[in-house]
């Protein structure tokens, strides 16, 4: 069994996560509000790949026979100035995931939590792959300013985003 310490830091790991998940649920509302379908379809399998890591931690938790204890959820920020400031938040949000995941992998290590680091490890690699392509969307953004038709080409783009596989790779 995985130490207290690991235990309690997987947890706030899964809730981190499953905030991540409504938060860009809540971005996806916002730009599906201001008729940025694509942009809100993208948010959307954002969030559904946020809840499936979230999902995977819990199962982790699961086969290594420690009790699950969900923690509550906030609501997420809603206001939004624009829909390049979403995508800006979108990176600063991942870059805090980022942040969190280093920390619960230094913990793991520390307490020779050897089953959590190997489970980490995807997190990590992830982490890198979720940056990037919120850095890549936040620079799409700022090259294209303030002209609607890139914004629209910018917004169809990403509208044809499917959902990721069930294990959230």
């Amino acid at each position: 069994m995985l130490s207290e310490k690991v235990q309690k830091a997987i947890l706030d790991q899964i809730n981190l996560e499953f905030s991540s998940s409504y938060t860009y649920l809540q971005m996806s509302a916002f730009c599906e509000h201001k008729e940025f379908s694509g942009c809100a379809n993208w948010l959307r399998m954002q969030s559904q790949e946020e809840n499936a890591h979230a999902m995977k931690l819990y199962d982790f938790m699961l086969m290594r026979n420690c009790p699950v204890k969900l923690q509550p959820i906030a609501a997420p920020d809603s206001g939004f100035e624009s829909i390049p400031h979403v995508f800006e938040t979108a990176l600063r949000q991942e870059e805090h995931v980022s942040e969190s995941i280093n920390k619960l992998y230094k913990l793991a290590h520390e307490e020779n939590a050897f089953a959590a680091m190997v489970e980490l490890q995807w997190f990590i690699t992830e982490q890198v792959e979720e940056e990037k392509t919120a850095r890549r969307l936040v620079a799409q953004f700022n090259m294209i300013g303030d002209d609607p038709s890139a914004m629209l080409d910018l917004d169809r783009t990403l509208g044809e985003r499917k959902p990721e596989d069930e294990d959230g790779e």
